[in-house]
């Protein structure tokens, strides 16, 4: 699907993408529905967000519809690791260790994500020798 707009997507934009992978191509009023199950968000904002966030390359339009429907450019994977990747930059200068010290801190994992992270540890330390 190519490369990810410039910029990291607002936290508005991350929930309407958000609802775009869960959902799939939707509406303006199918995205306002779901946004507003957790917080107040009104129609025209949410046009606007959908607007701008085509504008960036984050969404597509297909207005051979009537409503317009709204799908994202981008699998989450790719959404994800830039934003991992600039809050490792921004914040921990560049440090894994630092980064997931925190956040191990923040939030005790479950586990099966430890047990999936020792598993990622391990193939890491497979290819560098």
């Amino acid at each position: 699907m190519g490369r990810p707009a410039t910029g990291r997507p607002s936290d508005m934009e991350l929930a309407i993408l958000k609802v775009l992978w869960d959902r799939g191509p939707s509406t303006v009023r199918q995205v306002l529905e779901v946004l507003q199950t957790r917080r107040p968000v009104g129609y025209t904002t949410v046009l606007k967000m959908l607007q701008i966030m085509r504008d960036k390359g984050l969404v597509r339009c297909d207005t051979r519809t009537e409503p317009h429907l709204y799908r994202h450019r981008h699998q989450p994977r790719t959404i994800l690791r830039q934003l991992a990747g600039d809050l490792l930059e921004r914040a921990f200068d560049g440090s894994t260790r630092g980064l997931l010290l925190h956040a191990l801190e923040h939030k005790k994992a479950s586990p099966e994500e430890l047990d999936e992270l020792r598993r990622l540890i391990d193939e890491m330390e497979g290819r560098s020798r």
